[in-house]
């Protein structure tokens, strides 16, 4: 570990606390206020649930076993919480100081860079300051912010010699998202930019060894077919429905990628990724920067936008980067003043790109809801299977059965459901009210109880026996 004289000061475990107490308020308030959807919330809500009560760990929704999701064996881990008290709030409350607490290694590569303890203290806020932290953090629940603090710990490993804990910490990385692999491939191409082949090779034969465990044989033995990452197919679509035709069209058919990608957004996108940070980079900071290449890339090729913004958590792993080649930027003059004109580029890009306004309008839109909402979530069964609306799902996903009527292609079946929870005056993401007043209308003639309220929601019971 570092040495003692490099470690964080008091005060900055203190703040990065009441940050992370902060980030978790935000968090528990977004899904208070009923904006936190079955995707992703309610999706790893159910799952650890189920493995906390030695459930079989298979998605209502998704249909697919925990691993074959992204191959997060971490999430495991989270059932140990859920034994004592099952309530989202661990996962909030873990993904709030995980964001914060990556702070203290970011300082550990500072002072082994050489910065004063001023200019750690501005690289800890150059990294609360990113826009992507602020926002993943509001986006839901996803496992590989748990370990943005491992990544950081990555940089002062490999730049420590430390081989094994360096090794270790890839590891956890590809526990947390088999997405991951793009970050440990990147982590050693910046090793062989140094010249450092062992640590390169280790790193990109772990991520291509991970990879093809997953595809070869976790994916297809937990889905009983031959697919693998669901991502391969789902974000490149145009290039083939496997992991394996993605890659070959990828190299054989640049056309694809020609017509296909959206290379306007794909510029916007680097623009956003960089234009906070930016100014604290030199050359010095570009093996660093190539390690965010891989994910970068793929972000850009994707067909989904979501993949391309700073409201979603794709990018987080880049902003990790960004910070600690913004460390090699300033250890170029380890001793200087602060840069407050930079530092407050930085603050300026926070306050346009991060969305704390969001609690100011958006987020308030279901308020007049919730007391009509908190009644019919209390008349549910807890053990009711159930489909209701998706900003309703991480509210009732604690069972063996929840799902959200889908616009398209929908199998919800009345024969597999106890309970109806709609409002097509608010359908919800993925829904739609065609299909809820259809599901609603389909209830009330096969005989189920119905009760209504005000604002349009509705329940329905089957009768029972």
């Amino acid at each position: 570990m570092p040495d003692s004289r490099n470690l964080p000061p008091r005060n900055l475990v203190v703040t990065s606390g009441a940050i992370a107490l902060l980030l978790w308020i935000c968090a528990a308030a977004r899904h208070a206020l009923l904006q936190s959807n079955a995707y992703d919330l309610g999706l790893f809500d159910q799952w650890i649930w189920l493995v906390s009560q030695g459930l079989p760990p298979i998605s209502s929704m998704e249909g697919v076993h925990i691993l074959a999701d992204h191959g997060a064996w971490a999430l495991y881990g989270a059932a140990l919480p859920y034994r004592l008290l099952a309530s989202v709030q661990w996962l909030f409350a873990s993904q709030a100081a995980a964001l914060s607490f990556t702070a203290l290694p970011l300082w550990w590569v500072g002072r082994q860079a050489g910065l004063s303890p001023r200019l750690c203290w501005l690289t800890c806020g150059l990294w609360w300051l990113q826009p992507v932290v602020f926002n993943a953090n509001l986006f839901d629940f996803h496992p590989e912010v748990w370990v943005m603090p491992a990544l950081a710990g990555c940089y002062w490993a490999s730049r420590a010699e430390r081989p094994w804990l360096w090794f270790a910490l890839l590891l956890l990385l590809l526990g947390c998202r088999d997405g991951l692999v793009l970050v440990v491939a990147g982590l050693g191409l910046e090793q062989a930019l140094r010249r450092r082949w062992i640590w390169a090779g280790a790193a990109i034969g772990l991520a291509l060894g991970w990879l093809a465990l997953l595809n070869r044989w976790l994916y297809p033995l937990l889905k009983g077919s031959d697919t693998g990452p669901k991502a391969a197919g789902a974000l490149f679509s145009y290039l083939g429905n496997s992991l394996d035709e993605v890659l070959i069209n990828m190299v054989l058919r640049p056309d694809l990628l020609i017509r296909h990608v959206d290379w306007a957004g794909g510029v916007v996108y680097l623009l956003l990724i960089s234009v906070a940070l930016a100014p604290f980079w030199r050359r010095i900071s570009l093996p660093v920067l190539a390690g965010g290449i891989p994910l970068v890339v793929v972000n850009v090729l994707s067909e989904e936008a979501p993949q391309r913004t700073l409201v979603h958590h794709y990018s987080l792993p880049v902003a990790v980067i960004a910070v600690v080649a913004a460390i090699d930027g300033l250890a170029l003059q380890p001793r200087q003043p602060v840069p407050w004109r930079r530092f407050g580029w930085s603050v300026v890009c926070w306050a346009a790109l991060a969305k704390p306004w969001f609690f100011t309008g958006p987020y308030l839109e279901r308020l007049h809801q919730r007391p009509a909402i908190q009644q019919a979530i209390t008349a549910v069964p807890a053990e009711a299977r159930l489909s209701t609306t998706s900003y309703l799902v991480p509210q009732l996903s604690q069972r063996k059965q929840v799902s959200f009527p889908r616009a398209r292609r929908d199998k919800t079946q009345l024969d597999q459901l106890d309970a109806l929870l709609l409002n097509p005056l608010d359908p919800g993401w993925g829904s739609s009210a065609q299909r809820q007043k259809q599901l609603l209308r389909a209830a009330k003639a096969a005989g189920w109880t119905c009760r209504n309220w005000a604002n349009g929601l509705e329940l329905c019971q089957a009768p029972e026996g």
